[in-house]
């Protein structure tokens, strides 16, 4: 994995992701044994679309590893809205930094910077593609409550047309002999593409309109927001962004196991009460950002 870029999850082997979790594992009982790892680095974040969680949690990890942070939080804030070319800033910030991080709203930009850059990058997300941080550390937290990744139930709900981290997950689960099930409403089903993938993988599936009849079924129940910045019509964002709500009281009698996953923002598909649930776990998974993304740069930097 040594200077290599991550842009999409298929650039890792079966190998490389459980190197990853035992990493970050390791990064996880051990929090303040690397402090000095990426001592003299330093890790440019270019953000040319809205981030919280990914942005803070990367440099939280780069911090966290003795290493320096530079970059932008929006395009507006860079020299792109001077009228600069996504390329000339990638070939410039990759002369003063180690390692890129970088989201951009269009699929394929990010593979196309990694071909013209200097350092390797890392795709924190590219449109609704990919987002191979994000699945790196939705295995990561899967196999923390699950003890294991082979043979599970996985349904997946609300954005699956967009949501490029179902996309991700669905493909790296794939070499652990999953079973899905598919809630969405019609507007935002999962693409043919990845229907036809699992099918040429042997990986059972099946696709529903209600959530109810699959939760009691599920180990892992993986929630995303109906994302209004990819409808271009706001009629269709409204028609289907209540389409699933997940309330307290359809938790009960589902199995001991079940956890519920989300990569967040919520809006409102999760019930603010879901909150308190022992089996509610996507506050905990976005903390296991931190540990897999310092997994992911240390890996790529060939420091761990």
């Amino acid at each position: 994995m040594k200077n290599k870029s991550l842009v999409s999850i298929h650039d890792y082997s079966k190998k490389d992701y459980l190197r990853i979790m035992d990493l970050a594992e390791e990064f996880e009982k051990n929090p303040k044994k690397y402090g000095r790892l990426l001592s003299g680095k330093v890790i440019a974040t270019l953000f040319f679309e809205p981030s919280t969680r990914t942005r803070l949690s990367f440099e939280s990890a780069v911090q966290r590893l003795g290493g320096k942070i530079i970059g932008f939080t929006d395009a507006g804030s860079s020299s792109v809205s001077k009228g600069e070319t996504v390329k000339d800033t990638i070939k410039t910030v990759s002369q003063y930094s180690d390692l890129i991080v970088m989201r951009h709203p269009i699929e394929g930009s990010v593979r196309w910077a990694s071909e013209i850059s200097d350092v390797p990058i890392v795709n924190a997300g590219d449109g609704a593609n990919q987002h191979p941080t994000q699945c790196l550390l939705d295995l990561y937290t899967i196999r923390q409550t699950q003890k294991k990744l082979n043979n599970l139930t996985i349904t997946m709900v609300g954005d699956l047309k967009y949501g490029r981290t179902v996309h991700s997950l669905i493909q790296a689960m794939s070499y652990f002999s999953p079973t899905f099930h598919f809630v969405s409403p019609q507007e935002l089903k999962m693409p043919n593409e990845y229907k036809i993938f699992l099918k040429e993988k042997n990986i059972m599936f099946e696709e529903h309109k209600d959530l109810n009849e699959v939760m009691k079924k599920s180990d892992i129940v993986y929630i995303t927001r109906v994302q209004k910045e990819r409808f271009s019509d706001p009629i269709e964002y409204e028609k289907v962004k209540n389409a699933f709500v997940l309330k307290n009281d359809m938790i009960e009698g589902t199995k001991s196991n079940l956890k519920i996953l989300h990569p967040l923002p919520r809006v409102n598909e999760i019930d603010q009460d879901v909150d308190s649930n022992q089996k509610a776990y996507y506050f905990k998974q976005a903390h296991n950002g931190v540990f897999t993304r310092m997994a992911i740069i240390s890996s790529i930097l060939g420091l761990k």
